[in-house]
Order: C-alpha cells, then sequence, then structure tokens
C-alpha cells in the first residue's frame, strides 16, 4: 500500500474538526474566567499491560520516527492504539495482542531476548523481514505488522502533530470545491 493511500484512508475516518472563538457583543459584561482545573492524571493504558504498551511505543516509532518532524511516539499512537482496539471489535483487539506475543516469540526464538530488549538494528531486520515475508511460517507476524503499520498511521494522522505535518508551509487548501470558471 503506498503512503498515499494510507493517509488518505486515516484522514477520512478522522473527519474534520473545526473551532471557533467566542467573541463577547458590546455591552455585554465579561464571564468570569474559569476556576483552575486540576492537574491532569498521567495516562495509564485501558488495555496494554506495561510490557505491551512499550512494545506497541517501540514498534510506533520505528514506523514514523522523529526527524526533522514529530515522530509516532511524540504523537502519542500508542494511546490512540490503545484506545481504539479497547473500544473496537474484540476480534480485532484479540487479533492485535495475538500478534504482540508472537512478535516477542518471533524475537526470543532469533535473539534469546523479546522485541522490546533488542537493539534496534534487530528490531529493524525483524520488521523488515515481516515486511517482506512470503514464509508461511511467518505469516502471523507479517499480518500483525500490516496492522500495526495501519494503526500508526491513522493514529499519527490524526493526532495534532500529523494533521500538523500535513498542513506545514501552507499546504491547507483553500477550497474544496472546483476554483476554475467554466462549464461545470
Amino acid at each position: 500500500m503506498k503512503r498515499r493511500d494510507i493517509i488518505k484512508g486515516a484522514l477520512a475516518g478522522a473527519g474534520a474538526v473545526t473551532t471557533g472563538a467566542a467573541t463577547a457583543q458590546a455591552g455585554e459584561p465579561q464571564a468570569a474566567a474559569p476556576a483552575a482545573s486540576p492537574a491532569k492524571a498521567a495516562w495509564k493504558p485501558q488495555l496494554f499491560d506495561t510490557h505491551q504498551n512499550e512494545t506497541v511505543t517501540t514498534l510506533a516509532d520505528l514506523i514514523i520516527p522523529r526527524t526533522d518532524t514529530p515522530g509516532a511516539r511524540d504523537a502519542k499512537v500508542n494511546e490512540y492504539i490503545d484506545l481504539i482496539l479497547h473500544d473496537g471489535p474484540v476480534e480485532r483487539r484479540n487479533r492485535f495482542i495475538s500478534g504482540l506475543n508472537w512478535l516477542d516469540g518471533h524475537a526470543i526464538r532469533q535473539h534469546a531476548a523479546p522485541f522490546q530488549r533488542l537493539s534496534s538494528a534487530q528490531q529493524t531486520s525483524i520488521l523488515k523481514t515481516l515486511d517482506e515475508a512470503r514464509d508461511e511460517e511467518l505469516r502471523p507476524g507479517a499480518e500483525f505488522f500490516r496492522q500495526i503499520k495501519q494503526l500508526t498511521v491513522q493514529g499519527y494522522y490524526t493526532s495534532k502533530a500529523g494533521i500538523d505535518e500535513l498542513n506545514k508551509g501552507g499546504r491547507v487548501p483553500g477550497s474544496y470545491g472546483c476554483d476554475h470558471k467554466g462549464n461545470h
């Protein structure tokens, strides 16, 4: 699948969000400033255990690393994936967790350690193998890798960081309609 197709799919499902600033009418008293809100509690996964969350974070960061732009870790893609799988169909959730388990088992068989504890080079090598896999033995891992790539791209390009990246440099379309004059 081409990157452009992945992005289109992610954005199609995201919808458009608009915000507007409230304006005070002349002569009306200004509203009192809202009370300070309590500190936001630290995020905790609803589905993943600590090891699974760390593995998902690492995988997403390998798929969309930080460069001169924010990466998947910056966009908190792991939180998106946790939410989507927690609230989504049980079969999809179970398939994902089975894929995480398969990946750790494969890493242990190949390198005597779970995926999260491997070097970056070893992790990348495993993912390249899964991305190009044609061997039936690697099919579960290849399917899992396709699933996490899709969720990572969706999570990234529906996050503030991803939307900002898509719109960087004035790439926001001025119109969604046809601008030329003529017969329609």
